[in-house]
This record gives C-alpha cells, sequence and structure tokens, in this order.
C-alpha cells in the first residue's frame, strides 16, 4: 500500500502565498497521478490540479477556478508534489487534499476523485480577507 501525507497549510491573507507539499511512502511508483483536490465545511470534494507521470513524460492539469494562480509539480526522487498557490482569495479557505492513483490518468478521469486509489488526511487553508 501507498501512504499519503500532506503538509504546508497555515493561514495567509488575501493575495498570499502558500507552497504544499504531499509526500508517498510505502509502494511508489514510477507511472502515476498525483492530485490535489479541496473540501470546504459542507461542500462537495473540488477538484484543484493534477500531474500525470508516464514513461514519456509529464502532464498536468488545472481546475477551472484556480487555473492562472496555481502550479502543482514534483520531485520524483523526493515522491513529492508540490502545490503552489499564489493571489489566495478568501474562497480557497477549504482542506486541502493529496490523492495518488496507480494508473497514470488522462482527462477527464484525471479530475475524477473515483480515480485515485490513495489519499491523504488533508491540511487546512485559510485565506483571510
Amino acid at each position: 500500500q501507498v501512504q499519503v501525507v500532506e503538509s504546508g497549510g497555515g493561514l495567509v491573507q488575501a493575495g498570499g502565498s502558500l507552497r504544499l507539499s504531499c509526500t508517498a511512502s510505502g509502494r511508489t511508483f514510477s507511472t502515476y497521478s498525483g492530485g490535489w483536490f479541496r473540501q470546504a465545511p459542507g461542500k462537495e470534494r473540488e477538484f484543484v490540479a493534477a500531474i500525470t507521470i508516464t514513461l514519456s513524460g509529464s502532464s498536468t492539469t488545472y481546475g477551472d477556478s484556480v487555473k492562472g494562480r496555481l502550479t502543482i509539480s514534483r520531485d520524483n526522487a523526493k515522491n513529492t508534489v508540490y502545490l503552489q498557490m499564489n493571489s489566495l482569495k478568501p474562497e480557497d479557505t477549504a482542506v486541502y487534499y493529496c490523492a495518488a492513483s496507480r494508473l497514470p490518468l488522462r482527462a477527464p478521469s484525471v479530475s475524477d476523485s473515483r480515480a485515485y486509489d490513495y489519499w491523504g488526511q488533508g491540511t487546512q487553508v485559510t485565506v483571510s480577507s
């Protein structure tokens, strides 16, 4: 099995930045998808960003609500996926979850939470106005 742990959340003013980290341990893979989702209390889980690694390269996908403000990247040597968040807005406030898929995902599955196999426990991001 794979264990996934998020870190880097916190309190930030609107317009500020945060970088979230997602590190996997246990059985890891050279081809996969790593995704970020978020969920506010009483709301549905929302797709944020994902990165898919294949034998020939990588690709990234972003949700419409964060496109242009957030950047997903990875460090394969550290089994870590990062989410750099800039120009944060109060509506970005949520618990952010990292997810991993053993299968490299393509659209539209890459933005579907049901396609992911492993999930972290979440890290809180709060953006004040």
